[in-house]
């Protein structure tokens, strides 16, 4: 039987560590997870990070479920930053999923759609660092 707090525990810090290494900033699990709704599972030491990370990691499936999407927005919403899904299931890649304001954004426009955008982890590193570039004027 998987421990599937363990699971999760886990692909957190693979991500973690994953994200590190594309993007060169630190994160660390938020431990208040377990004790406070509406959190995501990473923090980022950067405060221009554009994103609440929440990560989910199952053996089955193909695409992101509208119940991890709706955490993400939550928690998004207290903290005013755009929702980032990444998730994984068995014997496939990594996915993330964002709002498409994000990827506009990243892109310098704009978007007022409430559709999602699924992307390969890569994809995610490049938004996120196109967004605090936009963001930073550089």
């Amino acid at each position: 039987m998987v421990n599937s707090r363990a699971k999760g525990h886990t692909f957190e810090n693979d991500i973690k560590h994953q994200l590190f290494a594309e993007l060169g900033l630190k994160f660390q699990r938020d431990l208040n997870q377990y004790r406070q709704s509406d959190l995501g599972d990473l923090l980022c030491d950067d405060p221009a990070w554009p994103f609440v990370v929440e990560c989910k990691r199952y053996a089955a499936g193909c695409q992101v479920k509208t119940a991890w999407l709706d955490q993400a927005r939550r928690a998004a919403r207290v903290v005013e930053l755009y929702p980032a899904v990444i998730y994984k299931y068995n014997h496939q890649p990594i996915r993330v999923s964002i709002p498409f304001a994000a990827l506009a954004e990243a892109l310098g426009g704009t978007c007022d759609e409430p559709e999602q955008a699924d992307l390969s982890f890569f994809g995610f590193c490049f938004v996120a660092r196109e967004l605090m570039s936009v963001r930073s004027g550089e």
